[in-house]
Formats: C-alpha cells, structure tokens, sequence
C-alpha cells in the first residue's frame, strides 16, 4: 500500500511539472501609442499588436484602462502558439487636452499583468492661443 501511494504521488509530481512547461507568452510589438498631435474629432482608434510567442493558448482574460475616456477591446477567443492578435483601443478625442493613459492587460501569460500606454495631445483648431491672436505687441500701438 505504501508503494502505491508512493507511485502515485511521484505520478502527480511529474505531470504537474510537465503541466507548468507549457505555458504562453505575450509579445507586444510595441508597449506604447503615440497619437502625436491630433485635431478634436479626429478617429481614436489604435491597435495594439500582440503574437502568442509560448506554446499553449493565450487567454486574455481582462483589458482595463486607466480613465473612462479610453475604451479597450479584447480579443474574445484563445490565441494559439505562434498567432497574432489585437488589442483595439479608442481614446475619446472630443477631450482637448494630452493623453497619457495607461491600458492593463490581464492574461494566463507568463507575465500575467502588462502595462500598455497611450500618449499624444488633441488640439481644437478653431481655438488659437491668445498670443497667436495679436500681430503686434502693446508697445508697436
């Protein structure tokens, strides 16, 4: 009876070290999004490019971001070993001001947590600074 129990736990040993070799790895090609400067309006969307470079299924299984003004999507099935795949953002370009926001992807990767970002500045053009406005200074009056 000993000898079973032995057996079997040393059984359960190898298959759950063979289970943990397998595993899939997420590779971005690239972690951050310039947007540059772009006009109030403008299209928001970026896509964030990904290849499964481990040997089982890649499971992305929560995208988050920083600010409800950026909105992530996730790919919705597995990504197989050696497979590409997407992570769409939309930044809500209607808000005048620099971005910088940072987006979370949660997976069954190697590397569970990975932090993407996005940055870049929108401008209003019918809006021009006050010192645009003046061709001359006070003093040339």
């Amino acid at each position: 009876m000993k000898h079973l129990v032995v057996v079997f736990f040393i059984g359960l040993l190898s298959f759950s070290v063979n289970a943990q070799e397998k595993v899939a790895k997420i590779e971005f090609k690239t972690d951050t999004i310039d947007y540059g400067i772009i006009e109030k309006g403008a299209d928001g969307v970026r896509v964030f490019e990904f290849t499964n470079t481990g040997d089982a299924p890649l499971i992305i299984s929560k995208v988050n971001s920083s600010c409800g003004c950026t909105v992530p999507k996730k790919p919705e099935g597995p990504i197989q070993p050696g497979e590409t795949g997407q992570i769409e953002v939309k930044y809500d370009t209607n808000r005048v001001n620099p971005i910088r926001k940072t987006i979370t992807v949660i997976s069954n990767a190697d590397t569970p947590t990975v932090a993407l970002k996005i940055k870049g500045e929108v401008i209003d053009p019918s809006k021009t600074s006050v010192l645009e406005k003046k061709s001359e200074s006070v003093m040339e009056q």
